[in-house]
């Protein structure tokens, strides 16, 4: 049930993670290129970023759409009704939420963090499995397997790289 918890928080963590990289255009930025030759609109963004002098910080994206993304891959595995998908999404919504209030909480330590994290993949675990048959939660035991299993295969790739 513990590894069922972890798998759980593991695949919230790479969803997010991975959406979050996305909007950051992975380390580049939306302006890459400009401002070397490219027009006066590089140095007018660059005079402005230094009048400010405050970096300028990217767009969170909604809970909503992650949730969506995640449903959208888990509905069709588990064969969700309606009930289900709203219910389970709500659950997802609050756990994301709660979980980037963690994440932010600057007067919390690493080690505490990953503590109030792994609790609160335990408890949306036991939520999401109020909602389901018998029958999906072994096939969501599996999908969950099958998303933690996507994310170490790049892992140990970058490993045997290096």
């Amino acid at each position: 049930m513990k590894n069922i918890k972890s798998k759980v928080f593991i695949m919230l963590f790479l969803v997010t993670i991975t959406t979050v990289s996305a909007q950051y255009g992975n380390g580049y930025g939306s302006n890459y290129g400009n401002g070397y030759g490219g027009g006066g609109y590089g140095r007018q963004r660059l005079d402005s970023d230094l009048r400010n002098n405050e970096p300028e910080k990217p767009k969170e994206i909604p809970v909503e759409e992650t949730v969506a993304e995640i449903m959208k891959k888990m509905k069709p595995e588990l064969k969700l009704d309606a009930l289900q998908e709203i219910a389970i999404s709500n659950v997802m919504k609050e756990t994301i939420r709660d979980q980037g209030i963690i994440i932010k909480d600057e007067k919390v330590g690493q080690e505490q963090k990953s503590k109030e994290i792994q609790a609160l993949s335990e408890t949306t675990t036991r939520k999401i499995n109020e909602y389901l048959n018998p029958d999906q939660k072994v096939i969501y035991k599996e999908w969950i397997e099958n998303q933690q299993g996507k994310g170490s295969k790049k892992s140990r790739k970058t490993r045997k790289e290096k």
